[in-house]
């Protein structure tokens, strides 16, 4: 179909109150353009984003001229399409009123024949103040807001957390910010194509329903063909007439299917579980003379994805089913990987994306505050074998419920499941992200506003599955109980029970990280701990004399309330006084990698009774302190290190019952006097292996030795030792002791960890002595190769000027006295074996403190 994008048009735009016009980018949005025309400041630097609210409260207007062919003026058809506008739009082409828009999340398609003329066209959209139309919209609408400081976003069908969020800034933008172009058609094009697939023991059933419009009135005679090939090799096709004279088909007849089969399917699969084959499937609208009208092509995984929820022995079960398999979500929540989604390329998704399969993930969360993502996040999701828990755009705080939001969201619900439905990650799709847990007393007191909540989340939205994919599971709100049952956050026993929990108990209520293990939650999809980004992160929004934690700038690049005192409290209790700024920021992070660590090998010790853990959350919008294992440059937290040992599908974890504390005059009691030792695997094919512990002196004396063949079966959470550690801990002090678990697989240490028995602060780690290796493995990459004559927990190496592009197999271990460990380094660009070691970093625990 001939298509005309507009975004190589010449674009300008201006504020709507002046005269000047500055030039512009489509798609794009006004920040991003303003900071090009050099109008404002980096928005992200400093404390500029408090001196640029000035935009949100201003009209802007895009105008840009485009030529027209005679040729596409002869068609029968031409029409604007608009993918998404942000947010309230009218729309006015040659000097005349089109259209007028109120929803970011809708594609729209308007007839511009007759408006349209040969040689230059202009096409003007005006989008109106959001924060004008929120002051005077919809008034008796009075929510409360736990995350917009100005109040009142809710009321517009708009990304969310433009208007500020505990972890992002507050841009109310305008803009393009999605495709928008001319198609021109004569005879037919092709409206809807429904995938569907049928798994038995003959193979996959492949049904493609597709649906078409035509330019005449009456019944057009086309032919519907398609195609499913792997790779290139076609491996069924299918064709119909349809719209014959005589025929009983109408277009809009969904049922009008064509069936392919395939008989030796390859059954796409989560990360880490199998491969991720992807099918094309091309349907092609063809006219009565055999001319291609109209082409729809997208891929498909063969799979099968079920929301599993038996009856069992702790209540009612909540896993995923992939293939027939159950699978143990691991993975994160996933936010817009930019404050202004117009700047991101398909190199920024892949960065994080690659990261996240790389950790062992095998499921995000698209949370409910930020917008359904672009083609390239899906397919790489796709790819990459990440499922997807896939939030409708809903958060935090109730919604309207007049007739015409209703519309709206309808609207909306059909235009992005139609889009997304096909996807081999969907694994889920959820009303909302937390608006029933938050506001659980006034749905239960008042009976108007649990009457337009439900209208949303349990009428509209799982309407709209049912009828546009019909296959996902539909869950109303996250976390979420099940019908009848209380969604009180303060009633956590009912998550032991059933349904999905978010754990803010660490954190927010400033609990013991141990109460991770207080808790046997079926599903956990938030949790988290946050940590301050890199100092080469931090470099590139605050001056280097800017960078005290409580100054203007950081406290600016902390979104949540009291966060920076959090991380300082949460620091304190397991660390001892940080010598500098960067040893703030390393301990930070490690804090942040052991509390995800104890809820993680928590849930997955606790494996077939919990079966997910999606801690809060992957990624960041802006530079700033938060709860991601990814900066916003790309770069690995140490927690994104550590997720990738948590996460793999062979774990030796363990459990230390008992804790310590201090009691009268800060003397401290310890209850501890064991350690459990647990393996976890989930890898599909079985396996054998042996699990090790040794518990040493830090003098270097090996106390305690013994070790364990064992059986690794998929799904199977089991303790393999329990280890009787009072008595040396009464001998040598358990302040001069740790303990070193592994696993071995096939003559490799498949996981391994270091046990304190008290927290590192009082362990009198000592000054090691540290040695490396280099060798190249070709122009930008090498293998590192570490020993040391101490233990040096938590060991972090970078390379200075390129802590954002080098990668590392590993980072933030644990270097054993007398264990050499060997680590592949990727750089982005070569460096000669003198300039790799002079600019060679390290740290340890140790070398943080005063």
């Amino acid at each position: 179909m001939p298509s005309l994008d507009l975004s190589a048009a010449r674009w300008t735009f201006r504020d709507a109150a002046t005269k000047t016009w500055l030039p512009a980018q489509v798609p794009g949005c006004v920040h991003t353009d303003l900071h090009r025309a050099g109008k404002i400041p980096d928005p992200f630097f400093g404390t500029n984003e408090l001196d640029l609210q000035w935009i949100e409260e201003r009209d802007w207007e895009y105008r840009a001229t485009f030529n027209v062919t005679r040729a596409t003026l002869a068609e029968a058809v031409v029409e604007l399409v608009a993918d998404g506008l942000d947010t309230l739009a009218t729309v006015t082409l040659n000097g005349k009123k089109l259209a007028a828009t109120d929803n970011m999340f809708i594609g729209w398609r308007w007839d511009v024949k007759r408006r349209l003329k040969v040689g230059r066209n202009e096409l003007t959209i005006r989008f109106a103040s959001a924060a004008e139309f929120i002051r005077t919209h919809r008034l008796e609408h009075q929510p409360k807001e736990f995350n917009d400081p100005v109040g009142r976003c809710s009321t517009m069908r708009k990304q969310q957390c433009q208007f500020g969020w505990d972890w992002g800034p507050r841009f109310v933008s305008a803009g393009v910010w999605r495709s928008l172009r001319i198609e021109s058609w004569s005879a037919a094009r092709l409206t809807d194509v429904r995938v569907t697939q049928a798994h038995g023991a003959d193979g996959v059933r492949v049904r493609v329903a597709p649906e078409h419009a035509t330019a005449a009135k009456g019944k057009t005679e086309v032919t519907y063909y398609v195609t499913m090939d792997l790779e290139g090799k076609e491996v069924a096709s299918a064709a119909k007439v349809t719209g014959a004279p005589g025929s009983a088909d109408e277009a809009t007849d969904t049922d009008a299917g064509l069936a392919l089969h395939v008989k030796e399917p390859q059954l796409w699969w989560p990360n880490d579980h199998g491969a991720q084959p992807l099918y094309r499937v091309t349907v092609e609208l063809r006219d009565a003379d055999g001319a291609v009208l109209d082409r729809w092509t997208r891929r498909i995984g063969l799979r099968t994805i079920e929301l599993e929820r038996k009856a069992d022995e702790w209540g009612e079960s909540f896993a995923f089913v992939v293939n027939g398999r159950r699978v143990f979500a691991k993975g994160a929540n996933w936010i817009p990987a930019n404050a202004f989604v117009t700047t991101l390329a398909r190199a920024d998704y892949a960065r994080d994306i690659q990261s996240a399969a790389d950790a062992h993930m095998n499921m995000l969360r698209i949370w409910g505050g930020g917008i359904y993502e672009s083609e390239d996040f899906y397919d790489l999701c796709d790819e990459r074998g990440l499922l997807v828990w896939h939030d409708f755009m809903f958060a935090c705080t109730l919604y309207p419920g007049d007739e015409a939001f209703l519309r709206s969201v309808r609207a909306e619900a059909e235009f992005q499941v139609r889009r997304i439905r096909h996807r081999a990650c969907l694994a889920l799709w959820c009303g909302n992200n937390e608006i029933e847990t938050l506001n659980w007393d006034a749905l239960k007191k008042d009976e108007t506003r649990r009457r337009k909540y439900d209208a949303v989340f349990h009428r509209v939205l799982p309407e709209v599955v049912a009828a546009e994919d019909g296959v996902t599971p539909y869950w109303p709100t996250s976390p979420y109980r099940g019908e009848g049952r209380s969604n009180d956050y303060a009633v956590k026993e009912l998550g032991e029970k059933t349904g999905d929990t978010h754990f803010w108990d660490v954190w927010h209520a400033r609990h013991p990280v141990k109460d991770y293990e207080k808790w046997n939650f079926r599903f956990v999809s938030e949790f988290g701990m946050q940590s301050y980004a890199s100092p080469a992160t931090q470099a590139t929004f605050c001056a280097q004399d800017d960078a005290n934690v409580f100054g203007a700038t950081m406290e600016n690049h902390q979104k949540n309330r009291a966060g920076n005192q959090i991380i300082l409290d949460y620091v304190s209790r397991r660390y001892r006084f940080p010598k500098d700024q960067d040893a703030l920021i390393y301990l930070s992070q490690l804090n942040q990698a052991y509390c995800m660590q104890m809820g993680v090998e928590h849930y997955r010790r606790t494996m077939p009774r919990c079966m997910g853990a999606l801690y809060w959350q992957l990624n960041d919008c802006w530079p700033v302190a938060s709860w991601s294992s990814l900066e916003f440059t790309g770069r690995w937290k140490a927690l994104q290190h550590v997720a990738r040992r948590f996460f793999a599908p062979a774990l030796v974890t363990a459990h230390v019952p008992g804790d310590e504390a201090p009691t009268i005059g800060n003397y401290r009691r310890t209850t501890v006097r064991e350690v459990h030792v647990y393996t976890v695997y989930d890898a599909p094919e079985k396996a054998r292996g042996t699990v090790s512990w040794e518990l040493c002196a830090l003098s270097g004396e090996r106390v305690l030795q013994g070790k364990k063949a064992v059986a690794l079966n998929y799904g199977e959470s089991v303790k393999q030792a329990s280890l009787d550690l009072a008595p040396a801990m009464t001998k040598y002090g358990r302040d001069n002791l740790y303990l070193r678990i592994a696993l071995d697989i096939g003559g490799r240490v498949a996981s391994e960890e270091t046990v304190f028995l008290t927290p590192p602060r009082f362990v009198a780690l000592p000054r090691a002595k540290t040695k490396v290796a280099v060798k190249w493995q070709g122009k930008t990459a090498a293998e590192l190769t570490f020993t040391s004559d101490a233990l040096q927990h938590r060991f972090a190496f970078e390379i200075a000027g390129a802590e954002a592009t080098a990668r590392s197999s590993d980072n933030y271990f644990e270097l054993y006295p007398g264990r050499a460990k060997t680590v592949e380094v990727t750089l982005a660009k070569p460096l000669t074996a003198a300039q790799l070691k002079a600019r060679l970093r390290w740290r340890s625990l140790a070398d943080s403190y005063v």
